[in-house]
């Protein structure tokens, strides 16, 4: 699969004039993780969750303007807000699409969501049928409220491709200037397959055309993104960072390690700020905020380079290539390779 000259040219341009060069990540804005506030030079935007934001009435009261979104996170650059969607799956939210869209275009939110209904692998056609509809309503309802923010058409589906092809194709219809694809996190955690994942990104760019912006609500992985990016995706956001760091795994952008032996070994020398500060790769695999720092590092670091990679007119099947084979010779069991290769046929 080659990548059209038009992926290199893509950039979002938010609705009060600023263009953003893509691909682009966004980590998750966690307010008490010390991390988030070190690496504010290493991000180039973040994603808020709105919905904790408007369930505190005190901090709904004092959020009234289009700078207060801003102003709250300290972070001047791209600001996106989450709709609580997520949390919508294990608990009742008692919160009105409606309102939820008009907090965050009020408080300043560049690309807002709308509380679409997440759809877990395990759903049936007809639940993920009933949740598309829904969703897509509340897409139309977002489009008609929001005035300062652009708001994500959000595609849904479930594991259902077919499904996944009409929300897209409804998305067009609709003329979003921003596309999300939902719900699909779950397909391509284990073993990194990008059979139903990689799928789903081929067609959705296919139908929204080139130039829209394609986010990958909750995509996190350093080894995955270059191939989500081409396949046409260009926006990413997690809390990857720190739910790896808790539980032992090292980032790199050949895959995640949990054995600092891997890294002693010289199989690996990372570069960032954080292990050139470790005595040893043991101390930063023990310490858990330098952990998250490198993991966080990690990720914008393969997207700044990936980003300045593609601004060069470089080779990105190439590039492809060079990961994959270090990728499979350190996890043989993976997935990727072999699903990367399925695409092309």
């Amino acid at each position: 699969m080659s990548v059209n000259s038009a992926r290199s040219r893509r950039t979002l341009l938010t609705k009060d004039g600023a263009r953003h060069a893509l691909p682009l990540f966004l980590p998750v804005y966690q307010p008490r993780e010390p991390v988030f506030q070190l690496a504010r030079e290493d991000i180039d935007g973040c994603i808020v969750n709105a919905y904790f934001l408007y369930k505190q009435r005190a901090l709904r009261e004092r959020l009234t303007d289009p700078s207060s979104l801003k102003a709250h996170v300290g972070f001047a650059g791209l600001v996106a807000t989450d709709s609580g969607a997520f949390q919508g799956l294990t608990r009742r939210l008692y919160l009105k699409n409606a309102d939820i869209v008009r907090f965050q275009d009020r408080i300043g939110s560049d690309i807002i969501s709308p509380l679409d209904l997440i759809t877990p692998p395990g759903d049936a056609r007809t639940v993920a049928l009933g949740k598309l509809r829904t969703t897509h309503k509340r897409v139309r309802q977002a489009l008609a409220i929001a005035e300062r923010g652009l708001v994500a058409g959000v595609q849904q589906g479930g594991r259902f491709l077919d499904l996944r092809r009409d929300s897209a194709a409804h998305m067009a219809e609709l003329e979003v200037e921003y596309l999300a694809i939902g719900s699909l996190v779950p397909f391509f955690n284990r073993a990194h397959s990008l059979a139903f994942a990689g799928a789903v990104l081929r067609d959705a760019r296919r139908l929204v055309g080139e130039r829209v912006p394609m986010h990958v609500y909750g995509a996190g992985e350093p080894v995955e993104l270059p191939f989500m990016v081409a396949l046409g995706a260009d926006v990413f956001d997690s809390s990857s960072y720190a739910h790896y760091a808790r539980g032992g795994w090292y980032m790199t952008p050949y895959g995640a390690l949990s054995d600092p032996g891997r890294v002693l070994a010289g199989e690996f020398r990372c570069p960032c700020p954080h292990c050139a500060a470790a005595p040893t790769a043991e101390a930063v695999f023990a310490d858990f905020e330098a952990l998250k720092a490198h993991n966080l590092w990690t990720i914008c670091h393969t997207i700044r380079e990936l980003r300045a990679f593609l601004e060069r007119g470089g080779n990105l099947n190439s590039h492809l290539a060079e990961l994959l084979d270090i990728h499979q010779r350190w996890f043989p069991e993976s997935r990727l390779g072999p699903t990367w290769e399925a695409l092309h046929e």
